[in-house]
């Protein structure tokens, strides 16, 4: 049964989901309250490592007890995560948080874009996942700016109007209808299928390489922007406001992914993503060698537009080499393996940044410049033509 009001209350709760109101000082955050980047990057492994494996689990537990009630759960569970984030003191705190917020991870994976399929024609679903993933960049902006603004040194200010907006979403999914998939199914054709999809990948090296090489750009790029780029700017003697205004021209360059087509176009894919990889690289060796404010922001700016372009032209070079008919679990495994690359970088990386900031960017270097010779590998024509 379709639903507008679904749709509606999804957007509304896209939005609301979007305003992290701490964003853009989310590590200066957790430091004030006495937690190493270390510490940090500790918690982001074992947060990954648990909603890796609560993934399946998740999924068979929603299609009995339905998508409805799934969704209600998961937002409550994030409102009462980011109260006891906006409450947090220590390792301990941060780290309850956060295994909290693996069991919503887990949960949503798949969840509100199927409640969205589900409520609405099947021919203006694509218009409608735009609109919703439009609205959280929204609401990303909207916190950041109200930051900048009005917030400023009071981080737990930031934590509590989180709160509240997290705690409206939450309000909003009690009135959500349930919407009941085609066909539900079993743990072990799940199980069955991830285990034949294991062995597709492990027979495919280009695939392999490929999948390596986005993964190291993930993470180079994702904890560098998020973690590290605040000690950075710190470090470069920016003041808080000045970082906030900083996150959300980061959050704006993140929509430069729609040019990635045009760029491919006119270069070609090999050319494009060797590019784009090695201009990742060259940004962790500028933060790896600087700590100037301009040449920093610059920097890290740079690595966001190369991660932007990057991440739809990997992502059609994975679908194009899937010849499985189950394309959503060879992608699903794609991404447990980008995951799973993902636990240990955060250690090496947290690791670094506490002995030494310049070592953990040498580290996201290393990274960018391994993904790059893996792609020029993974993309190495056969006929000897550049694509």
């Amino acid at each position: 049964m379709k639903s507008k009001r679904n749709i509606r209350l999804m957007y509304a709760i896209a939005l609301l989901q979007g305003m992290a109101f701490y964003g853009p000082i989310a590590t200066l955050y957790r430091q004030a309250a006495g937690v190493s980047v270390f510490q940090i990057t500790l918690i982001e492994s074992i947060s990954l490592a648990l909603a890796l494996a609560l993934e399946v689990p998740w999924g068979i537990l929603a299609d009995r007890i339905g998508y409805r009630r799934s969704m209600i759960v998961c937002c409550g569970l994030y409102f009462l995560s980011k109260i006891v984030f906006w409450q947090a003191s220590g390792f301990g705190g941060f780290l309850a948080e956060r295994l909290m917020l693996s069991v919503v991870c887990a949960g949503l994976s798949g969840l509100d874009v199927s409640i969205l399929y589900l409520s609405c024609p099947e021919e203006e679903s694509h218009r409608v996942f735009g609109i919703y993933n439009n609205l959280g960049m929204a609401g990303l902006l909207t916190a950041s700016a109200v930051y900048a603004v009005f917030v400023g040194e009071n981080y737990r200010l930031a934590g509590l109007l989180t709160v509240f907006s997290y705690g409206a979403a939450a309000v909003l999914a009690l009135f959500l209808r349930e919407v009941h998939p085609s066909q539900a199914r079993t743990a072990s054709h799940q199980l069955a299928d991830f285990a034949a999809l294991l062995k597709q990948l492990a027979r495919s090296p280009r695939l392999l390489l490929l999948v390596l090489a986005a993964a190291f750009l993930n993470e180079a790029h994702q904890t560098i922007t998020t973690f590290l780029n605040q000690v950075q700017y710190t470090r470069a003697g920016l003041s808080a406001s000045a970082i906030a205004v900083v996150y959300v021209v980061m959050t704006l360059l993140g929509l430069c992914g729609g040019f990635s087509a045009r760029l491919t176009g006119w270069l070609g894919e090999r050319r494009t993503g060797g590019l784009l990889l090695g201009l990742a690289a060259a940004a962790c060796l500028a933060l790896t060698l600087t700590q100037g404010p301009l040449v920093s922001v610059a920097a890290i700016l740079l690595l966001r537009v190369c991660h932007s372009l990057f991440t739809p032209l990997q992502t059609t070079l994975q679908n194009r080499q899937v010849t499985t008919g189950d394309r959503a679990t060879a992608l699903s495994l794609n991404a447990l393996l980008m995951d799973t690359v993902a636990v240990f970088t955060n250690l090496v990386f947290g690791r670094a940044a506490d002995v030494f900031l310049p070592l953990a960017m040498g580290f996201g270097f290393a990274l960018c410049f391994a993904g790059l010779v893996l792609y020029l590998a993974s993309s190495r024509p056969k006929t000897g033509s550049l694509q």
